[in-house]
């Protein structure tokens, strides 16, 4: 009688088979995420590093010059001036976010941690501006900053501080750091949802006992809740850094394309529009020039965010 037995030849087999069945239903999963990021983040940064190396006369490309157009964007002072100031607004804006959105986000996640009357309605009311369209931000608060009709000067003379109304976008004092705070209203309910996630992962044995132990608030937050939020600083830091040397939206919609007034708004997204597009200021388009200075600005962030996710993820405290 035939055993009804199966040989292992045949069990190998069919475990062959499922693996490979699993094979292709990730392949297949995997496959639009893939092609997503082959067509507008894979392809488009390799063209920009293949026009960087070429001369180009409007859409025409001309000969190969090597690391010319990487020369004219760092040490020609006609180009470098506007890079050097456009470098520093980034940086500034990097470091106000820091300190001013990501600071208050911290602290309405320590508030919300502490779950007050309708604390789920703040929850969904801080981040409700985060789902609109920047676009739309923008346009709002240039509306609301404008010098004669506008909601912020209007607010201001009808509680009788008409001498701080002024035209806020429009002197170079105030334009950067009113697009700051425009900002900061956009995005402050990310960095808080975040922060106070981890806050929620913390136990709550570990608060309870340092209350216990007569610690203050101040002391909670600073050596118990602080250190333990590590791996969502990492994240918010590097976030916050890319956005900040990304910038384009905002400073394009509320300062225009030339970074108005007097370039005290200009950003690297807003440079490297205009040498690359052309503008009133720079004149005839240039992608290789434009190329140029958008692989440094890949560079310069793809490196800072690796160091600085490295060495973040390093003094991160793991939960046991």
């Amino acid at each position: 009688m035939a055993s009804s037995v199966s040989s292992p030849n045949d069990f190998e087999k069919a475990q062959a088979r499922r693996h490979n069945l699993r094979r292709l239903w990730l392949a297949f999963l995997l496959f639009p995420a893939v092609a997503i990021l082959l067509t507008f983040v894979f392809l488009p940064m390799a063209s920009a590093i293949w026009y960087s190396v070429y001369d180009w006369d409007g859409l025409v490309r001309g000969e190969f010059v090597g690391l010319a157009n990487f020369q004219e964007v760092l040490f020609n002072p006609q180009n470098n001036k506007f890079l050097f100031n456009a470098f520093a607004n980034n940086v500034k804006v990097f470091v106000a976010l820091m300190i001013v959105q990501n600071g208050l986000a911290l602290a309405l996640a320590l508030l919300l941690a502490r779950e007050p009357k309708g604390y789920r309605f703040y929850q969904v009311a801080f981040f409700l501006p985060v789902i609109l369209s920047t676009v739309i931000i923008g346009f709002q608060w240039k509306l609301f900053l404008n010098p004669i009709f506008g909601l912020v000067n209007t607010f201001l003379r009808y509680v009788g501080l008409g001498e701080w109304a002024m035209p806020w976008l429009g002197l170079p004092e105030t334009a950067l750091g009113s697009m700051i705070l425009v900002n900061t209203w956009h995005w402050v309910g990310f960095p808080t949802l975040v922060f106070l996630a981890a806050i929620h992962r913390i136990p709550k044995d570990l608060i309870e006992a340092a209350r216990l132990d007569g610690a203050s608030e101040w002391a909670i937050a600073k050596d118990v809740i602080w250190p333990l939020m590590a791996p969502a600083v990492t994240i918010i830091v590097v976030l916050t850094f890319i956005g900040s040397f990304n910038w384009f939206e905002i400073p394009y919609i509320m300062g225009g394309l030339e970074g108005s007034p007097a370039y005290s708004t200009d950003m690297l997204g807003l440079l490297f529009y205009r040498t690359a597009f052309g503008s009133v200021s720079t004149g005839n388009s240039d992608f290789g020039t434009g190329s140029a200075l958008a692989v440094l600005i890949f560079v310069f962030i793809f490196t800072f965010s690796t160091i600085a996710t490295k060495y973040l993820t390093s003094r991160e405290v793991e939960l046991s």
